[in-house]
């Protein structure tokens, strides 16, 4: 069930009428628990059987912990979660590319193997949810959270259907909370959790696939397109992968505070960053802070030698890109940011700090050296792009090569490019103007005509300029 799809709206006006038709805490949770498992089967109802056993092994697994009188129990239950849980991420989304993986290298030292019919299917959004649910086995482990004893708070907890498929990633001790109590009304929470959605209609439906359209195009066959084609399909899909993620999340939120429920930020203008470190303090920022919490900060930190924390931000960003995808390009992009990440923890000053100027803290006119920190930060992450987009590590060279070279190739309309790329610098435009607010319609503090005639136009720009099929969002592969 597309978020951008009359299903979807219907689905939330009724879950939305019927939830706040009732005033206690367990039957809303249940109208939730409906809905989620509903939304969840529409893609594919064998998968509900996958979540419910998840959710319920995990809460066992939390009241045992809980219970155990000894560090060495709670451990043996944090392991057996740790197992579960990878062992379900494992098998479901690496099993095909280990497989190949091994396949192919043990054909290469001729001892051929030939490779399994075993047919795995990626549930959708496992990788976010099992994520969830690990976070209140951690949470509980570290006394951080009181393991809840109803189990219809925790199922409706792992499976709420706005951020379900692709986050953003809550934790356990942020949102668990929020379902064992009874929620409230708020109109004006529900009037930003409309804007909210509206700015992720507009990124997503609009922005992110009028982007991925000329994408498309060049990145179907890179042998053929030109240099300057490669670059700009570059760029845009910056832009798409960005606009289509962000779009999701600010849909996500503005579902949830429709039914009184508070998500995490997930992206705060990542584009404007100053250095690759401030970047995943923007980017996708409940998976950056779940790595950081749960991996990072366990493997050490930046306590020990400088040596040390080089090796724990790469351990981190290698794993980072393989939870993107079963694919060596994911694993590759992962590492290249992790490269980003300790070049500057390398060569940084000793007395400098991880804390960077943001965006925020500069005027409409920054000092050059905060452009030229923003325009290298970006150029760098849309390099690592090229891997994440690419099809395989080949190709991704073979797409650098011809950049570099400015190489010729086929024709396509020009008209087309350059109107994507002023559509790209209008919107990179408007976060600037915007970007002390969470979102750029948020900051609209126009007379009430004057912002709903700008709603309406919008939503008409959504209708009338987005592809005639609008595609899935690109974390559900994820």
């Amino acid at each position: 069930m597309n978020f951008i799809s009359l299903t979807y709206l219907v689905l939330l006006g009724l879950v939305f009428a019927l939830y706040w038709s009732i005033p206690t805490k367990r039957a809303q949770n249940l109208v939730l628990l409906v809905a989620s498992y509903l939304f969840y089967g529409w893609w594919d109802w064998r998968f509900l059987g996958l979540i419910l056993l998840s959710s319920v092994t995990d809460f066992t697994l939390g009241l045992a912990i809980a219970n155990s009188a000894t560090t060495h129990r709670r451990r043996v239950f944090v392991g057996l979660s740790l197992a579960f849980n990878l062992g379900i991420l494992g098998f479901f989304k690496y099993f095909n590319f280990f497989e190949h993986s091994l396949a192919t290298v043990a054909a290469q030292v001729g001892w051929p193997i030939g490779e399994l019919t075993l047919r795995v299917i990626l549930p959708v959004g496992v990788s976010f949810y099992t994520f969830q649910s690990l976070s209140y086995i951690f949470d509980v482990n570290r006394g951080r959270l009181a393991p809840t004893r109803d189990l219809l708070d925790f199922l409706a907890y792992v499976s709420f259907f706005p951020q379900l498929v692709a986050g953003p990633i809550e934790r356990a001790e942020r949102l668990l909370p929020q379902f064992q109590k009874a929620r409230v009304f708020d109109y004006e929470a529900a009037c930003a959790g409309c804007r909210e959605m509206l700015w992720g209609l507009v990124k997503k439906a609009w922005l992110a696939d009028s982007f991925g359209y000329y994408v498309r195009q060049v990145y179907h066959a890179p042998q053929s397109a030109s240099g300057g084609q490669l670059l700009l399909a570059t760029f845009l899909f910056g832009l798409q992968v960005y606009c289509d993620f962000s779009g999701y999340s600010h849909i996500a939120i503005g579902s949830a505070r429709l039914l009184g429920v508070h998500l995490m930020r997930n992206f705060a203008y990542p584009y404007f960053s100053t250095s690759p470190a401030d970047f995943w303090h923007r980017w996708h920022i409940s998976l950056s802070t779940w790595f950081r919490d749960y991996l990072y900060f366990p493997l050490g930190g930046s306590r020990g030698t400088k040596a040390r924390t080089c090796a724990n931000l790469f351990v981190v960003f290698l794993i980072s890109g393989l939870w993107h995808g079963a694919n060596w390009t994911f694993v590759v992009w992962g590492c290249l940011h992790g490269l980003l990440l300790v070049a500057r923890e390398l060569f940084r000053g000793r007395g400098e700090t991880l804390r960077v100027p943001s965006a925020e803290d500069c005027a409409w006119r920054p000092p050059w050296a905060f452009v030229w920190r923003v325009v290298l930060t970006y150029a760098a992450v849309n390099f690592c792009w090229i891997f994440f987009r690419a099809n395989s590590v080949g190709e991704a060279v073979v797409i650098i090569g011809r950049i570099a070279t400015w190489a010729a190739g086929s024709r396509l309309e020009t008209w087309q490019a350059g109107r994507l790329a002023a559509l790209g610098a209008l919107l990179l435009l408007v976060e600037w103007l915007s970007r002390q607010r969470v979102q750029p319609l948020a900051a609209v503090n126009w007379p009430a005509p004057l912002r709903f005639a700008l709603y309406t136009v919008l939503m008409w720009a959504c209708v009338l300029y987005a592809p005639p099929e609008p595609s899935t969002f690109i974390y559900f592969a994820f």
